[in-house]
């Protein structure tokens, strides 16, 4: 049966990825230099190649803000890292989970209900809502800026709900980025075995990214046990959510008799 014209026109999703290709196109290729040149230094002067990386971007960061770069270095930063992430988590095997023991299992639900019940007691203490402190203590002790939003969606409406969340986004970030290179160094400094660095690591530093790059500049035993420690800690995202909706609801029941 001859083709039709009709058959013959290009699907939309890929001149959809034609065009899109020259616009990411510069913005990635500063990426990789940057990735290239951090793993040039840290193999060849001794330093973390996360810190690196760090210096590098913080120096080319103003390329993110003008020119052609941007689409790209936001794609990389968004979308790629969270591809990278997805397909590390895929490398962790039940084996890997099993010679990790219960300990880091019961270490993450402790920590994470620590900092929670810490968070609304310190809150209140100091004139904030209890609801504020489960934001702020949430954001802590699971995922960063991610558990911030999802916890902000499920918090009910406020005229500082918006610049509580802001507050919470920015300062786990910057605690974060902070942790990322200083507790790799703090683990060297105690002598501490790769996977006892890797459990130390995914139960203290905020945000997932942070948690593997940290992980993987010390090594692969300790990032792949700094995964799944914080793979632990995201999968409580859900019963925190489910906590602040049932706190809400009490809330505008008490208020409302």
């Amino acid at each position: 049966m001859p083709l039709q014209p009709a058959d013959l026109t290009p699907a939309p999703a890929a001149d959809r990825l034609r065009s899109l290709i020259p616009r990411l196109f510069p913005g990635v290729m500063a990426c990789a230099v940057v990735a290239a040149a951090a793993g040039f230094l840290g193999e060849h002067y001794g330093a973390p190649t996360l810190l690196f990386a760090l210096l590098l971007g913080l120096a080319m960061n103003f390329l993110s803000e003008q020119g052609p770069c941007g689409p790209g270095i936001a794609f990389c930063g968004r979308t790629l890292l969270r591809i990278g992430v997805a397909l590390l988590g895929l490398r962790i095997t039940l084996a890997q989970v099993a010679a990790l023991g219960w300990g880091p299992v019961l270490l993450v639900l402790l920590c994470v209900a620590l900092t929670i019940a810490l968070s609304m007691l310190a809150a209140r203490r100091l004139g904030f809502q209890g609801l504020f402190g489960l934001l702020t203590g949430g954001a802590t002790a699971i995922c960063g800026a991610s558990a911030a939003l999802a916890l902000s969606a499920a918090l009910p409406a406020h005229p500082q709900k918006e610049r509580a969340t802001l507050f919470t986004v920015i300062g786990v970030s910057a605690l974060s980025t902070f942790a990322m290179v200083a507790y790799p160094m703090l683990t060297q400094t105690l002598g501490l075995s790769p996977r006892a660095a890797g459990i130390f690591l995914g139960a203290t530093i905020h945000d997932v990214a942070q948690v593997v790059g940290a992980g993987y500049g010390i090594s692969p035993e300790a990032g792949d046990a700094a995964t799944l420690v914080k793979l632990l800690r995201v999968a409580m995202l859900l019963p925190v959510i489910l906590l602040a909706a049932t706190l809400t609801r009490r809330a505008a029941a008490l208020s409302s008799n």
